[in-house]
């Protein structure tokens, strides 16, 4: 139990399903006389943390040239980039972030950048399926596919996307040009599911 008598939420513990939701965007009904009902929701603006996973660029060994075009393709659709960040192929510290930006209030989309192919030290899917509470496979695959049309090379990705606590995270691979390609395959569904996650109207639209 915490210091004011509520239970104490861990992380990577059952008592995580004990975690406070964040709040939705705020509904034009709010405020309103009883009775009365607002016909438009105020449009829910993608809030995103850019996670560069990368050993090579974490030492500062190499430019983040993917970290970069995936912020400018993010500002393109008009996001908000809350947070960028570069961080090593291990397995924890990176899991750890994902956790915390999934949680933050002031994020709904969290966009990593490496780690998806064959290698030992690829472990962005794994780090990302420790946290994530529903899968959103959909994403994935339709990244696969498009982009297996301009490469052979999509196959051995292993991106995964998901759900944690109303954010959308969504592994791309890391190169600048595969992370143009995949982005432009999903660029036209994120507005619509961050408004889902945020519990806009228009579920049926899907």
């Amino acid at each position: 139990m915490g210091p004011s008598g509520s239970p104490t939420v861990r992380e990577g513990s059952a008592t995580v399903a004990g975690r406070e939701p964040k709040r939705s965007e705020p509904l034009l009904t709010r405020g309103l006389p009883l009775g009365l009902k607002a016909t438009k929701q105020m449009p829910t603006q993608i809030r995103a943390v850019v996670i560069t996973v990368s050993d090579a660029c974490s030492r500062g060994e190499r430019e983040d040239a993917s970290g970069a075009a995936l912020a400018q393709l993010l500002l393109d659709i008009g996001a908000k980039i809350v947070e960028a960040k570069i961080v090593s192929d291990d397995l924890e510290p990176l899991s750890e972030l994902l956790r915390a930006s999934a949680d933050r209030d002031d994020v709904n989309l969290v966009v990593t950048t490496g780690g998806t192919g064959f290698s030992p030290r690829d472990n962005t899917p794994e780090a990302t399926l420790a946290v994530i509470e529903r899968a959103a496979p959909g994403l994935a695959e339709a990244m696969r596919i498009e982009t297996l049309k301009q490469t052979p090379m999509a196959m051995i990705s292993r991106g995964v996307c998901g759900i944690r606590n109303g954010t959308l995270i969504i592994n791309l691979p890391g190169s600048p040009k595969a992370v143009r390609e995949s982005f432009a395959v999903i660029a036209p569904v994120l507005n619509h599911a961050i408004a889902l996650l945020a519990g806009s109207p228009g579920g049926d639209l899907h």
